[in-house]
Parts: C-alpha cells; sequence; structure tokens
C-alpha cells in the first residue's frame, strides 16, 4: 500500500473547491490555486471528484467520456498543470473512476450498445430496485429492449462480463496514470456485476447494517449487486493500476468489504461514518474496521456533513478520532472549517437531495461570496463570516488549526488500534505509547489512561483523570 498506508486524503469537490473565472462553478485552476492550503493541513493526497465531461444529471457521476475534463472545469492542459502543480507542493492526486455506469449520453451507449446490460420482453425481467428508487430498468424505444441502471435512469450500467468493457475501462485507467495520477478511488464497485440469469432479488429479512433508501431496503441485493465473482473484474482493474493505490466504495457492511480486500488497498469504513455519536455505537464502528483495510472516513459529497451531524460540540472530538486511527483517513473539503450543511431539501441540482453538503468551501468572511468565487456561486455559501479559512489560519482554538495539529501528531503515533476500556460514554484506544480517549457525553468522564497531554480539544479544561464533555484527549 505505500503512501496510502497511513495518508490523509482531502476530498475535493470540483464544483464547490475554488472557482478561477467568475462564473460561480470551481474548476481546476481555482484548485491549483489553493493547493498551499491543502498541503500546509499535512494532507498527503488530493482526491477529485469526477471532472470528466458529463450533462451533470448526477453531478458528474454520469459521464460522458472517460478520457477527457469537463469544460466547466477547464481542459486537459489544465488538469496537467494541476496535477505537476500538487506534486510540486508535495501533494499526491487520486482520480474518481467509474467504473459501474456511464451517461447515456456517452457514445459507448449509441455505438456499443452489447458493453451495456439488456432484457428483452414486454415487461422489466426482474424485480431490481435503482439505489435512488424506481425499477432498475428502463425501456429503449428505439432498441425495443430494457437496459439495467442501478441509479438513475441516464446511467445505463455497464456489463463488465464483456471482455471489450474490461479492455476499455483497463484503457481509461492507463490513460490517467499516463498524466501523472497517483491511484483511484473505484465508485460503487460492489455494482460492477450482476447475476447473469437476472434473477428477482427476494425480499430483505434482516438488518442490511448500513443505512439504505427505504425502496431500496425493501429487498435482499444478492442478485443486483455484489456478484460471488466479482473479484475477476476487480482484478482486470488492478491488473491495469499496477501499484497504484485503488481505495474502494464499497457499501457492504465490514464482512462484505473482506472480499475486496483481495484486489483494492483499501475501502470505506462506513459503518464509523454512520454511527450515532454515541460511545458504543463508535465502539462498534471501530471493529468493524479492524483488521486492516479500512479507509477511515465521516463525511464525503453524498452524506451530511460531519458537524451536521454529530453537532458542532462533538465536532472537535470527531476530528480528534478520525485522524488518530491507523490507516488512512479521508477528510472532505470543508470540515477542516468546522462547515455544517445548508437547511433545505437539498435538490435544487441533487434530485436525491444531497446539495446540502456541496455548498462551496468558505475561503473569507463574505456572506455571499466566501471567496470562493468573484461571480454568483452556484450554491450560496452557508456561514461563511462565521466559519471561514481566512479568520481560523493561525488562531490556535480554531477548528483548521485543530486539524493541522492533528494531522501533525499521525507521524507519532504507531501500531495497531487496541481498545482500552473505558467509561460508559468514552471511546478510547491505545496507538503504541500513546492513548486517545473521546468523551461523547455532555458530562464529564473519567480519563482511563492518565500521561501527558500531547493533544486536547479543550486544553485546560479538565484535569488529569477527568475529561470534560465533549472532550477528546491524547496522552503519552
Amino acid at each position: 500500500m505505500s503512501w496510502l498506508e497511513q495518508a490523509v486524503v482531502y476530498q475535493v469537490y470540483p464544483r464547490s473547491f475554488r472557482d478561477s473565472d467568475g462564473d460561480g462553478i470551481g474548476d481546476l485552476a481555482g484548485i491549483e490555486s489553493r493547493l498551499e492550503h491543502v498541503a500546509a493541513l499535512g494532507a498527503d493526497a488530493l482526491w477529485l471528484s469526477p471532472v470528466y465531461p458529463s450533462p451533470g444529471v448526477d453531478m458528474g457521476y454520469d459521464i460522458a467520456d472517460f478520457q477527457d475534463i469537463d469544460p466547466l472545469f477547464g481542459d486537459l492542459a489544465a488538469f496537467d498543470r494541476l496535477v505537476a502543480s500538487a506534486h510540486g507542493a508535495g501533494l499526491r492526486v487520486l482520480m474518481d473512476l467509474v467504473p459501474c455506469h456511464t451517461s447515456i449520453e456517452h457514445p459507448w451507449f449509441a455505438e456499443h450498445p452489447d458493453w451495456y446490460v439488456w432484457a428483452e420482453g414486454d415487461r422489466p425481467p426482474n424485480n431490481w430496485v435503482a439505489n435512488f428508487g424506481g425499477p432498475a430498468w428502463t425501456r429503449d424505444p428505439g432498441r425495443g429492449r430494457w437496459y439495467l441502471h442501478s441509479y438513475y435512469p441516464e446511467q445505463p450500467d455497464l456489463d463488465w462480463r464483456n471482455p471489450e468493457v474490461v479492455a476499455a475501462m483497463q484503457d481509461v485507467i492507463r490513460f490517467w496514470l499516463g498524466r501523472g495520477v497517483d491511484g483511484f478511488r473505484l465508485d460503487a464497485i460492489q455494482g460492477l456485476l450482476k447475476d447473469p440469469q437476472l434473477r428477482d432479488d427476494p425480499p430483505a429479512t434482516g438488518a442490511f447494517g448500513l443505512p439504505l433508501p427505504e425502496e431500496y431496503g425493501r429487498l435482499d441485493h444478492v442478485h443486483s449487486a455484489n456478484a460471488p465473482d466479482v473479484g475477476d473484474a476487480l482484478a482486470s482493474l488492478r491488473e491495469a493500476a499496477g501499484d497504484a493505490p485503488l481505495v474502494g466504495e464499497v457499501y457492504l457492511p465490514a464482512a462484505g468489504r473482506r472480499p475486496y480486500l483481495d484486489h483494492v488497498d483499501v475501502a470505506f469504513a462506513f459503518e464509523l461514518l454512520h454511527a450515532p455519536w454515541d460511545a458504543a455505537s463508535l465502539r462498534a464502528a471501530l471493529e468493524a474496521g479492524a483488521g486492516g483495510g479500512a479507509a477511515w472516513v465521516l463525511s464525503n459529497h453524498d452524506f451530511p456533513r460531519v458537524r451536521t451531524r454529530v453537532g458542532a460540540e462533538n465536532a472537535r472530538a470527531a476530528a480528534v478520532l478520525l485522524l488518530t486511527l491507523p490507516g488512512p483517513a479521508f477528510i472532505y473539503q470543508g470540515d477542516e472549517l468546522g462547515q455544517i450543511d445548508a437547511p433545505g431539501p437539498g435538490t435544487r441540482y441533487d434530485r436525491h437531495g444531497r446539495d446540502g453538503c456541496r455548498h462551496p468551501v468558505q475561503w473569507e468572511p463574505d456572506a455571499r461570496t466566501a471567496g470562493f468565487t468573484t461571480g454568483e456561486p452556484w450554491l450560496a455559501p452557508v456561514d461563511a463570516p462565521e466559519r471561514n479559512a481566512r479568520d481560523q489560519a493561525g488562531d490556535p482554538d480554531s477548528m483548521l488549526e485543530l486539524y493541522r495539529r492533528l494531522i501533525a501528531l499521525r507521524g507519532k503515533l504507531a501500531g495497531e488500534l487496541e481498545p482500552v476500556d473505558a467509561a460508559e460514554g468514552v471511546v478510547a484506544f491505545r496507538r503504541g505509547r500513546h492513548t486517545v480517549a473521546v468523551n461523547t457525553s455532555p458530562a464529564p468522564a473519567h480519563m482511563p489512561v492518565e500521561g501527558a497531554v500531547v493533544l486536547s480539544t479543550h486544553a485546560g479544561a479538565g484535569d488529569a483523570a477527568t475529561l470534560v464533555a465533549h472532550e477528546g484527549r491524547v496522552v503519552g
């Protein structure tokens, strides 16, 4: 796994990071202009959410060309400059690869229809449901057949049992590696292969283990996802990537993720992202991700921001938890500033309701633009006067400086996670000579291991034997 093993990876959602040309939409030049922020944070790499040409139905995850850049963001020359500048700043670059589907506007859908999953007949061949709701099959009136789409109807699924699809996607990986990309985040790879017999999914009989949309959660997706031979497809991705790290988005509980780790370096441990902020749930999430192969994450472009989810009072302790765990940690842009979700349904652009966590990074206190753009931002800043990078830089009590201290501390933490017995509301573990304790409760709690305080979210508020409410502490 090399450099990724203990890396901090900073997720950039390009539309919302920084706009360089005043059109209100973030772009590659804007990312390049703020690389010093990411480098000063102490991150090791950027993960770029999709920047490929796209109609934007799924905000870039509906790709119309895997080997080009959407003009919204720039062009291949701008991408090359960004990669070179990132490398010059000591940052590696992970591309977001979406191998399971394309946009319906991708030329492949017209020129290579056999590269997709089809069914004949007067009605859909089975009861499969799309992740975003509704049937997973849409009839193509021109062809008189049904095509499969695990997400929106505008995102037809590729047939990974067709060797031409495998070869084409391997070419995509090699194309970006040739432009200096250092690795890939693989989107939704539990859906790469489906049951070739297209059998019905049975009704769900128990809890899945991770949150699911209501309609999708009524079925046990044993045939529409997570096929037993998915390793064949993953092996082809690994072959093309060589030693370049692969980070798997595998939306399955921990036991289901393990076979994927034969081919990807790490997979996101979504139990932690979704865990309620109480000690018992967090302990269970850490246990689920134990044993190696976990990529730790607390928020991203699909789910509410960590501060919104756990509450302002717990956001600092959540940063301590995330950034002291063994294995790579992923930070979603703006979380290092304590940004929150925008109120409202969040459906202006994303019909699945995810706009709330995608508002721009707040660079400056200007309420209208937040220093994100000189024009009108595609989504308005949420609370830039209260939370922004300019005001937090150098303020020892700010969220930004806490993130910087935590990332600097990571290099001193050694060894695997060893759970430590602690009071009911406290999560505690040992990493070598250091002990980490997080008080999830609104009351003081006993510090399970006393020692010299290396870092605390509430410095000077408690004594050696006591964690104050909502405190995260590292001793050693």
